[in-house]
């Protein structure tokens, strides 16, 4: 054995030291992943702030490429600190959202894991990483702070930050501060970060989250300008909005002991029995009594006083009593008229439908599972199902193999659907929870839970039986309408027959006039085209 013994150092890591050691499982791997997350994280951050609020979201993305004093060029090349070369570009994201607070912008923005989603309420955002991992990565990536302008809508002032991130502490860093007024009503928030990124690899990307963004929300107007200098507009269909998410208590299969020691201690109620009343969703006094007799703890017992024991005893029999499953309040679905909607201005298909199936439960967590379909019209013809991917009314372009909405989709039959592959057929599938059950940090693929797979191909199946009526409803058109051809062939021959026949009292082209009217009329009964359009098509 040496002399000299090797002696192991100890530390704690921050948050913020984490994901700068790790920040590849937040997506933020290279250049080129960096710049379309960068730009994910921002636009759900700026949905968010409005239309959780109910307020119509006009969104404005700019991408520009800088060089290291700040001035727009396209030649600036630098490396970032993995090797990988890109370009110094700068990501600025405006929304008129409900703005922020003055006193939270720092934290907000220069704190991970500090956020005002950790309630039980649905959101795009779920960790509080976001947009603190995007200025992170710019701030590893150039050194430079991000800045943040925003005003709340009763505000007369507007707040300008320039701050970033203590990795070491985990604590924002105001680089500048300064308060201007107001001279007009405008409110909500700006974000301007720099990184170093690769909009050549990107690019496709990027453009694909903002069209997929567009369909699940037809309802925001969406300004895009990229680093080549052009713009795109996604403008609004509708003004029609889904029900903003309200927040709930915790449903009681969703709580295990840490989770339930930590309510008990926040608690302002002065009993167990009250405890258990008001804090939980869907517990009456009676079940509440049931409970703590199973538990063989006292009503009044304050709940304060609960030793680790009487904590795990309490959990136990909230386990064993059957309580109804959680309310589907806390969630924002879209619904089966926005969804068609997205897909028939953005797709532009022949046939759309959509379903929204009854909130489930995983876990004690309530979730919604809605499905679109769209056939035909412009869209590509692919050898299997386009797949549109949603959580949270938000896109998820990476890993779609590793995701359960890939897997359920593939083992479909879509023959016997009315589908025959490769066809022209797209497939949305939107899953809406608190608790999403993402494969990583990066919320790019869903994992195969057995509740939420189940759900998912049931609103697939649902959905498809939409378009296999359609189907055959076309292929029954289709059918009646080769007839109507067949007969209008016919029809000179059966004009002059009756003309011969009437001793020329009618003459042959009144006849095939009025002859032709009575298909026509024969097809509009059967909801066809008139006979001039469908001889073109049969043709």
């Amino acid at each position: 054995m040496s002399e000299v013994e090797s002696v192991e150092k100890f530390r704690a890591l921050s948050p913020s030291e984490f994901f700068y050691r790790n920040r590849e499982i937040a997506g933020f791997s290279n250049p080129a992943r960096a710049l379309y997350q960068t730009v994910r994280e921002l636009v759900e951050n700026a949905l968010d702030a409005t239309d959780t609020h109910h307020i119509l979201p006009d969104i404005k993305v700019i991408i520009k490429s800088e060089n290291s004093e700040g001035l727009k060029t396209s030649t600036a090349s630098v490396e970032d600190s993995e090797g990988y070369e890109g370009i110094l570009y700068s990501v600025q994201v405006e929304d008129n959202g409900i703005g922020l607070p003055p006193q939270h912008v720092p934290r907000a923005f220069g704190q991970l894991l500090y956020s005002s989603k950790y309630v039980l309420r649905q959101s795009r955002g779920m960790f509080g990483l976001g947009a603190k991992m995007a200025i992170l990565y710019g701030q590893i990536t150039t050194g430079k702070p991000a800045e943040v302008i925003t005003s709340q809508i009763l505000s007369k002032k507007i707040y300008y930050f320039k701050v970033s991130i203590d990795i070491a502490s985990n604590t924002p860093i105001i680089h500048e501060f300064s308060i201007m007024d107001k001279s007009n009503e405008w409110h909500g928030t700006v974000v301007k970060t720099y990184l170093i990124g690769d909009w050549q690899r990107s690019k496709q990307k990027i453009y694909d989250y903002l069209r997929r963004t567009a369909i699940i929300a037809p309802y925001a107007n969406i300004f895009f300008e990229d680093p080549e200098g052009n713009i795109v507009m996604f403008r609004r269909s509708t003004e029609e909005m889904p029900v903003p998410p309200r927040e709930v208590k915790p449903h009681p299969y969703g709580v295990d002991v840490e989770l339930l020691k930590r309510m008990l201690a926040d608690t302002n109620t002065k009993t167990l029995l009250e405890f258990l009343v008001r804090e939980f969703q869907h517990i009456g006094e009676l079940t509440a009594t049931k409970i703590l007799e199973n538990a063989k703890l006292k009503p009044n017992l304050k709940p304060s006083e609960l030793t680790l024991n009487d904590i795990t005893e309490l959990m136990r029999s909230i386990k064993t009593f059957k309580i109804k499953a959680p309310s589907g309040k806390h969630l924002s679905f879209l619904g089966e008229t926005l969804i068609v909607l997205g897909l028939r201005e953005t797709l532009k298909p022949e046939y759309a439908a959509a379903v929204t199936r009854k909130a489930n439960v995983y876990e004690g967590h309530a979730f919604v599972v809605e499905a679109g379909i769209a056939y035909g019209g412009k869209i590509p013809s692919v050898d299997k199902p386009l797949l549109l991917r949603y959580a949270n009314k938000i896109p998820l372009l990476y890993d779609e193999s590793a995701d359960v909405m890939r897997k359920v989709v593939d083992t479909i039959e879509w023959n016997r659907y009315g589908v025959t592959l490769p066809a022209q057929l797209a497939v949305l599938i939107h899953i809406c929870s608190t608790k999403v059950p993402y494969k990583g940090v990066g919320k790019e693929a869903v994992a195969d839970v057995p509740e939420v797979e189940k759900e998912i191909e049931l609103a697939v199946r649902e959905v498809a039986r939409k378009l296999k009526s359609y189907l055959a409803r076309k292929a029954k058109e289709y059918e009646e309408a080769e007839k109507a051809v067949t007969i209008a062939k016919y029809i000179p021959d059966i004009a002059r027959s009756l003309h011969i026949l009437s001793d020329s009292k009618f003459s042959q082209e009144n006849l095939e006039k009025e002859l032709l009217q009575l298909l026509n009329k024969k097809l509009t009964m059967l909801k066809i085209k008139a006979l001039k359009d469908i001889v073109v098509e049969v043709s």
